[in-house]
């Protein structure tokens, strides 16, 4: 006698779960909307994030259950996961970096494309976490600036989907003018890069 199988009966319909973007700010009219030029960026681009996983131990396991079916981080616009920094703009620092590999690191943040965003993930990649080592860097944010700090060790997978919303958001809002701004060429300078 083989063992009963469990069907969903009660199918929901899917109207009441499709999510739309929020509208930007602006002037609502009979057949057109009016808004500014940097919130539709905005709105194009936090809905359209290429993560770059840089994942090195535990907390690359964690990573990949946030990309399973179960969580499924593509609901929030970060479906394509690429291996090129060239094509992607969020580079996620996952698990514990050596101080061999924050050049590496480096290398990868600086071959992204502007605009570009950086999360850390978990207690290694935020601060070097259990590992108060020689050979252990002390957070990367040593080596590139850090935007998103999501803590954990290893953090769950509603932690990094929270950093990733919190990306979103920090996304949505910047202008489209910060990143020639005196604060972020200073920020820059300071990690040595042009």
């Amino acid at each position: 006698m083989g063992r009963p199988v469990s069907y969903n009966l009660n199918v929901k319909p899917l109207e009441g779960d499709i999510s739309i973007a929020e509208m930007p700010d602006g002037y609502p009219g009979e057949g057109f909307f009016s808004t500014s030029f940097g919130k539709v960026i905005g709105l194009a681009r936090k809905n359209s994030i290429w993560p770059l996983p840089f994942a090195t131990s535990c907390c690359g396991i964690e990573f990949m259950a946030t990309m399973g079916s179960h969580y499924d981080l593509a609901r929030f616009g970060s479906e394509r996961v690429g291996f090129s920094p060239r094509q992607c703009d969020l580079l996620m620092v996952i698990g514990t970096i050596s101080k061999k590999m924050g050049p590496v690191v480096k290398q990868v943040y600086l071959q992204m494309a502007e605009p570009r965003w950086v999360i850390a993930v978990g207690a290694c990649a935020s601060s070097g976490g259990i590992f108060d080592t020689y050979s252990v860097l002390q957070g990367i944010d040593q080596v590139v600036p850090v935007d998103v700090y999501v803590p954990g060790c290893p953090p769950r997978p509603e932690a990094i989907i929270d950093g990733v919303m919190r990306i979103q958001d920090l996304v949505g809002k910047e202008s489209l003018r910060r990143r020639n701004g005196p604060q972020y060429k200073a920020l820059m300078d300071s990690y040595g890069i042009q």
